[in-house]
This record gives C-alpha cells, structure tokens and sequence, in this order.
C-alpha cells in the first residue's frame, strides 16, 4: 500500500509539469488562431483600397482607411504614407521601423510554443527514466528480503514510464504541429506586408501616381 501510495505521489510529480505545458500550449495555440483568423477577413481587400488611392493620389483618405482600419499591414503602409513628401529613402526607413514594431505582434508567443513542443518530451523521458530507477530499485529491495521478484512489484514503476512518456508525446506533437503552422502564416503574412510595402514605395517615390484625381 505505501509503496502505492508513494508511485502515485512520484506519478502527479512527474505529470504536473506536463500538464501545466499543456495548458499553456491549448492556451498559445487558441489565441493566436483567433488572431490570425482576424487579419485574413481583413487584409486583402483594405490593402488593395490604400494601394488604388494611393495610385489615384488621395493620400489623405489611404491614411484615414489605414486608420479606420488598423492591423500590422495598414501601420506599416500609414508610416510611408505619413512621409509622402520625403524622399524615397526616408520612405522606405519609415516603413522598416514600422515592421519591426508591426512583425513582432505576428510572431507573439510563438517561441513559447516552440520550447513546450521540445521539452514536454523531455519531460516525458525524465519520468520515463525516473520509472526505470524506481523498477530497478525495486528489483534489489525484494531481491534481498524476498529473493523473488513479482511482477506487482515492477508494475508502478514500468506505469510511470509509459504513462509520462505517452502524455509527453500527447502534448508535444499537436504543439509542434500547430508551431510550424503559424510559422508559415507569419512568413506568409510578412510576404504581404513587404509586397505591399514595396509596391507603396514605388508609387511614392514617383514611379505610379494616376492623373485622376
């Protein structure tokens, strides 16, 4: 009984971590879906708007649309659009150091998610290690007082390994998946901005403003 008692303690010590890791996974992975489900009903369609106007020189109005309408394309096209009558290199700065405060919001918590996707297996390996001792412990304690070994008295140690290892991989997998898919949207996201970006630039500096007024 009190060696029940005491692989169940050793069991809750070993998962907690893993649990906790989990959490924070569901957590990461259910705000930044969220997230990015708001830039897509957004993006497109409000950045080609400040394009044409900006083509059709109503900058004033591209602005307002910017601002009406924030999210990290439109404030990274509204600090170009603010320096219209600087030269294309201020331009051009203007826009980088927007990005660099715009890009960051893209990437929030992802690294978070990256290092539980990496240690909750470890974790899962610590326990399954922790296991081993404790069946191999076990293993020389009967052995001297009993001189057999009954499989009972290998049981908890050989659950804790499995158990902790199972749940570390349950963890670990969806997180990386989930991981490397909101990696994807980032590149994907940042693509857009630097398109646009450069597409803003070109207009700016004079290479494709429209007499329409």
């Amino acid at each position: 009984m009190e060696e029940l008692i005491l692989g169940n303690k050793q069991l809750l010590w070993l998962m907690s971590p893993i649990i906790l890791c989990s959490i924070f996974s569901l957590a990461i992975i259910l705000e930044r879906i969220f997230f990015y489900l708001s830039i897509r009903t957004n993006k497109s369609s409000i950045i080609s708007q400040i394009i044409e106007l900006t083509k059709k020189s109503k900058i004033t109005e591209a602005i307002e649309l910017c601002q009406e309408k924030p999210f990290y394309g439109t404030n990274i096209l509204k600090a170009g659009l603010a320096q219209n009558q600087k030269p294309k290199k201020a331009i051009e700065e203007a826009m980088e150091n927007a990005s660099l405060y715009e890009i960051p919001k893209l990437e929030k918590n992802l690294n978070f998610l990256g290092t539980i996707a990496h240690i909750t297996p470890l974790l899962g390996l610590l326990g399954t290690v922790i296991g081993m001792i404790s069946c191999f412990y076990t293993i020389e304690q009967v052995t001297q007082t009993a001189g057999m070994v009954n499989p009972t008295d290998l049981a908890g140690g050989i659950w804790t390994a499995l158990i902790t290892t199972a749940a570390g991989l349950s963890v670990a997998i969806p997180t990386y998946i989930m991981y490397n898919y909101f990696i994807h949207k980032v590149r994907l996201l940042t693509l857009v901005a630097e398109r646009a970006s450069t597409e803003l630039l070109e207009i700016l500096s004079g290479g494709g403003y429209s007499d329409e007024v």
